[in-house]
C-alpha cells in the first residue's frame, strides 16, 4: 500500500510541476515576442544552452519517472547547478549591455526574464527527478544533500 500511496502522490506532484512548466512556456513567448519587437541584444548562445539544458533535465525527469530510474533522476538533479550558473553568467552579460547603452535596456530584461523561466522550468525538472527518487526508493531527499 505504501508503494501505491508513493505513486499517487507522486503523480499529482508531477503533474503540478508540469502544469507549472506549461506556465513557464507561455511566459518564454510572451518574452520572446516583445524581445522581437527590438534590435537584438546579443547572440543569445548562453540563453540556448539553457533552454537545451532545460529541455534535456525535463525529458530526462520524465524518462526516470516512467522507467523508474533512480541513476537518471540523479543525473537530472546534478544538472541544475549548472542552469543556475548559466542564469547568472546571462544576467552579468545582459547588465553589463544595459549599463553601456540605455537602449538595450528594454530586450535585456524580456532576456533576463528568459533566462529566469528556463531555470525556472529546469527546478521542476528536479522536483520531478527528486519524486521519482522518492516513489521508487522511498527516500525523500528534498533540501538535503543529494545521496
Amino acid at each position: 500500500m505504501a508503494t501505491d500511496l508513493r505513486a499517487i502522490v507522486a503523480a499529482l506532484k508531477i503533474n503540478t510541476d508540469l502544469e507549472r512548466v506549461a506556465d513557464l512556456a507561455v511566459n518564454i513567448a510572451e518574452a520572446g515576442v516583445g524581445y522581437l519587437t527590438h534590435a537584438p541584444v546579443n547572440e543569445l548562445i548562453d540563453i540556448l544552452r539553457m533552454s537545451t539544458i532545460a529541455q534535456e533535465m525535463l525529458r530526462d525527469a520524465l524518462d526516470a519517472y516512467v522507467g523508474g530510474d533512480v541513476a537518471l533522476a540523479q543525473q537530472v538533479i546534478g544538472r541544475d547547478d549548472e542552469l543556475d550558473d548559466l542564469k547568472g553568467r546571462v544576467f552579468r552579460e545582459l547588465l553589463g549591455y544595459m549599463l553601456r547603452d540605455q537602449s538595450t535596456v528594454e530586450p535585456s530584461l524580456d532576456l533576463v526574464l528568459v533566462s529566469r523561466h528556463l531555470e525556472r522550468v529546469g527546478d521542476h525538472a528536479t522536483n520531478i527527478a527528486e519524486d521519482v527518487i522518492f516513489l521508487v526508493s522511498a527516500r525523500d531527499i528534498r533540501h538535503h544533500a543529494q545521496s
